[in-house]
């Protein structure tokens, strides 16, 4: 019964993203564009966030976002496909944003409530609201900050001019 358990979860899922990526594209902030190479597999998709104010405007940053089995009892993985010099993002494409985050203690962590709008809306705040240095994946990028704001800029923009264009 493991294969019918399989595919009974694939269906909850795909049930679910039917749904939730039409939310999702009624929604998309004005700096983010979501697409689907394969129209049949809405649970592999990228995303691209162009931000329009702050260290990143200028840049075009590619996440890739694939939804697990198990979802929407686990969260979306992500990646950033894009090379980036932020604190939040390791060069590797790693992300650090909570509410990716299973069983997180505060209260602010994955939770089946939670859409695919959420996580996307999380990305595209990582750039602006969600910007955090205090708490950093990335400590070469949040100490460079810490040390030298306008250097930390440039380096920035360095890396948007090489990989995020």
């Amino acid at each position: 019964s493991g294969a019918s358990d399989s595919t009974h979860r694939v269906s909850i899922r795909d049930r679910l993203l039917t749904k939730e990526v039409a939310e999702l594209e009624a929604n998309l902030p004005s700096t983010c564009k979501a697409s689907f190479p394969d129209e049949n597999k809405l649970h592999h998709f990228q995303l691209a966030v162009s931000p329009d104010e702050g260290y990143y405007q200028s840049g075009k940053f590619q996440f890739e976002i694939d939804v697990p089995e198990a979802y929407n009892m686990v969260p979306p993985k992500v990646r950033c496909l894009t090379r980036i010099w932020h604190p939040n993002i390791t060069e590797s494409g790693e992300i650090c944003l909570s509410l990716l985050r299973e069983h997180s203690i505060d209260g602010t962590g994955w939770a089946p409530t939670r859409t695919l709008k959420d996580v996307v809306w999380g990305l595209n705040s990582l750039f602006t609201d969600l910007l955090n240095f205090d708490d950093p994946l990335n400590i070469d990028a949040a100490e460079h900050h810490l040390r030298d704001k306008e250097d930390f800029r440039n380096k920035v923009q360095d890396y948007i001019k090489n990989y995020a264009r």
